[in-house]
């Protein structure tokens, strides 16, 4: 079904990847091949490990049940015992759902969606607020490439900071802009996120000394990568087209898109690490009452969880507008690199998503097409590796690299709380 495209052997570069000429394959509602159990919303409710020993009851309430979309996945039993420890929580009124890339996480597992009530769990949110992806289709098509992508890759490489050097100090990192922080990047800053970031400030000091604007603009660490991909061939499938705004690959030539994935970066990471141990600090002895000390969370109406909301919603925004200022000059580096046989323009098929991050979210009540339980409550909405896949919603799901990534439009699925996985195993539920 799938074709592998011509791919070109790289390595990663100081501890990031820039990945060349991989997949992209849309998959959208109506196409037969997301025609699976997952897609129509069929899952398995997870059983404690051990059900003589069930895990621990917190004030005496019985847990949730657990929704995971893993049919053929083999899961860790380490993970499955975090999402039971989830389920316990006071906080959570309603079911916990598992994506079928899940793994065990600090804390939460990663590939969990968690409804909590009146409160918010900081380790639960993380470290990298607001990761995320962005893709760009372009009018390029995969002939209009040059033959050796390497002076290509090497554009990219010297237009987007990536790594980490120096301890990550911001006059030598590699990884940041080095204290000469380019005009678009200051404009940014100056405009969507400085006067925030000095509100913050005032009562975190700390955050003065972390990578704020050293690090808009830039890739980071890890798994984060920058990929030119070739879309697969949708022409011939029962499915919505994607806008095709070339002649040229209205008559067949394969799309080129550019994509990347990144979050918050240092700043980012300060407020989490930061907002993790004030939630530890302020359940004091409740802590011990906790299945894992990391599960601590912060309260609505206190103090430091409208801190919390106001430090998140900022590096949410600031990880959004980190991905769109790279993609832009990833876009820029490419055209000035005289290396295409043509120009090319990017198209309005673009695609900016979180799969790290908090919302509020309110379940609807209980109806014949759904089964949550009490319905028609406002919640706090954290998805932990999970993609938002509201009804016609686009998403990004990134394969690893050398595979396929994907283009999703969401169904609305209310039982997952709309949302889908953030990649490696692919489904849309």
């Amino acid at each position: 079904m799938f074709r592998r495209a011509a791919t070109c052997p790289l390595s990663s570069t100081s501890s990031s990847e820039l990945r060349m000429r991989s997949w992209l394959t849309t998959s959208f509602s109506t196409s037969s091949r997301a025609h699976s159990s997952h897609h129509s919303g069929l899952y398995t409710i997870l059983q404690p490990p051990d059900p003589a020993s069930p895990p621990s009851i917190v004030d005496g309430r019985v847990p949730v049940e657990v929704r995971a979309w893993i049919n053929g996945v083999d899961v860790e039993p380490a993970a499955k015992a975090q999402l039971h420890q989830l389920a316990a929580l006071p906080v959570v009124r309603h079911p916990v759902v598992a994506m079928p890339d899940l793994h065990v996480g600090v804390g939460a597992t990663v590939g969990a969606v968690v409804p909590t009530y009146r409160a918010i769990i900081p380790a639960a949110v993380g470290v990298d607020l607001g990761c995320g992806m962005i893709a760009v289709k372009t009018t390029l098509v995969e002939e209009d490439l040059p033959s050796n992508l390497t002076a290509l890759r090497i554009a990219i490489e010297e237009a987007v900071p990536h790594g980490r050097t120096h301890n990550g100090d911001p006059r030598n990192d590699a990884g940041g802009w080095c204290n000469d922080v380019p005009q678009n990047v200051a404009t940014v800053w100056k405009d969507s996120l400085e006067q925030e970031f000095r509100r913050l400030c005032v009562r975190r000091p700390a955050l003065v000394t972390a990578n704020h604007v050293n690090h808009l603009g830039t890739l980071g660490t890890g798994n984060h990568f920058v990929e030119i991909c070739v879309e697969e061939d949708t022409a011939s499938r029962d499915t919505v087209a994607l806008e095709r705004s070339d002649t040229k690959q209205q008559q067949g030539g394969r799309p080129i898109w550019f994509m990347l994935h990144s979050g918050s970066r240092g700043v980012g990471g300060r407020i989490g690490s930061m907002f993790i141990t004030i939630a530890k600090q302020d359940m004091g002895a409740l802590i011990s009452h906790l299945p894992d000390k990391d599960l601590a969370y912060l309260t609505e109406g206190t103090e430091h969880f409208e801190e919390y909301m106001r430090a998140v919603n900022w590096a949410q925004e600031f990880a959004r507008l980190n991905r769109e200022l790279m993609m832009e000059n990833v876009v820029q580096a490419v055209r000035n690199s005289k290396l295409l046989k043509r120009t090319f323009q990017t198209t309005n098929m673009a695609v900016n998503c979180h799969h790290n991050y908090v919302e509020k979210y309110t379940i609807p009540p209980p109806d014949g097409s759904n089964d949550l339980g009490t319905g028609g409550e406002s919640v706090w909405l954290t998805r932990k590796g999970a993609t938002s896949a509201r009804k016609g919603e686009y998403a990004v799901i990134p394969g690893s690299m050398g595979t396929r990534s994907y283009i999703v439009q969401g169904k609305g699925n209310e039982k997952s709380y709309q949302s889908c996985s953030h990649g490696l195993l692919i489904f849309i539920i």
